[in-house]
């Protein structure tokens, strides 16, 4: 069928002399050779196959970071997921690659004709570890830098050190209000861009850290103890849990043990005091978390986690143990990376002894 103005009419129906007007169809854009280089660097050997895993990026390997046995006073099998080895510090680096992914996606749909925009940028509100290693990954992709909006009490060291790697910082005051996504592109000066804080098509919840997720709960402890600061990481743990014990099809990433991880406990630990070592799991504000106490209520009814699974705020003492006993052992963390380890030492006098316990470590973010 072709189109006569509006109206559609076939090539056979046009009558003899009548000038027939077409309307044109989408231009097809091929990919830039530039863009065409960018999309074979990326790399992605499988979804889910544990034999062909896609992080990290350069060493692809499944489990990516090692879990290994540590000595806690008072308790007899404590063990620490350790996201210190990751390339940029922290597991951070695990949402940065599914950014490089998601940068893939709209190649592909390009080289398919489904688009014709050049590549967007990226917002966040952040400043620590997230954007270090996000903008190391678009870096090294040379995929656009990275639009950072920070707080306006930012230290300028730090600035400097973000626009030396090649992110554009901007400022505000974001003690002052939640914002939403449309205004976190006004302020990041991006309005063709997109939010990355906000953006529920990236699946933040279920993919930023799905891989993370399999290798925490294969390890099968009683109990999870998960630095808590935007929620993503623990989030994800708990979407994967449900998924896993929801289901007789398992994932094939999936090695644990079922019953075990019916029961597991997994505990948040965060801060609400704006002074606290560990600032990276302190927001004024999250709106984007999905997390409240309805909705870790039904997980518990449900019987998707264990009874006492939930997100505790912790106290500055025992975190400041739980810091010392990192260093005695020369584990890599700062301190909001090491809060689960305080909050199971604030939990100490009503946890079981010799039950597993899993601290995840978050890590502690290397200056590229």
């Amino acid at each position: 069928m072709f189109r006569i103005g509006k109206e559609p009419v076939s090539k056979t129906g046009a009558r003899k002399g009548m000038r027939v007007r077409l309307s044109p169809l989408p231009p097809f854009m091929s990919l830039t050779l530039q863009e065409g280089n960018i999309l074979k660097k990326i790399k992605v050997a499988s979804e889910n196959d544990p034999r062909r895993p896609e992080f990290p990026p350069d060493n692809p390997k499944f489990p990516a970071t090692p879990t290994y046995q540590i000595q806690v006073p008072g308790f007899s099998n404590v063990w620490l997921k350790d996201e210190s080895k990751n390339p940029t510090g922290t597991h951070k680096d695990r949402m940065a690659w599914e950014i490089v992914v998601t940068y893939r996606d709209f190649l592909l749909a390009k080289k398919r004709g489904q688009n014709n925009s050049p590549l967007p940028q990226m917002s966040i509100i952040s400043s620590g570890s997230a954007v270090i290693a996000i903008q190391s990954q678009l870096k090294k992709y040379q995929l656009p830098d990275l639009k950072v909006l920070a707080n306006d009490n930012i230290e300028p060291q730090v600035v400097d050190y973000l626009e030396e790697i090649g992110c554009e910082v901007y400022k505000t005051d974001l003690a002052k209000k939640p914002f939403t996504w449309k205004e976190i592109l006004n302020f990041t000066n991006n309005p063709d861009g997109f939010d990355i804080t906000s953006n529920e098509a990236l699946d933040p919840t279920a993919r930023f850290y799905d891989w993370l997720s399999y290798e925490i709960i294969n390890s099968s402890p009683d109990y999870c103890f998960i630095p808590f600061g935007t929620g993503n990481l623990y989030e994800n743990v708990l979407n994967i849990t449900k998924k896993e014990v929801s289901t007789e099809n398992h994932d094939p990433r999936f090695s644990g043990d079922i019953e075990k991880l019916r029961s597991c406990n997994f505990l948040g630990a965060t801060t609400n005091n704006p002074k606290s070592k560990a600032d990276k799991l302190y927001s004024p504000h999250l709106p984007f978390a999905h997390f409240d106490e309805q909705w870790i209520r039904l997980y518990k009814q449900a019987g998707y986690c264990g009874p006492e699974s939930s997100v505790y705020l912790i106290e500055e003492n025992y975190l400041d143990q739980a810091i010392d006993i990192a260093k005695s052992q020369s584990i890599d963390c700062e301190p909001s990376g090491i809060a689960g380890l305080a909050l199971m030492l604030q939990m100490s006098g009503k946890l079981p002894k010799d039950k597993k316990m899993l601290i995840v470590n978050t890590g502690k973010t290397k200056y590229l």
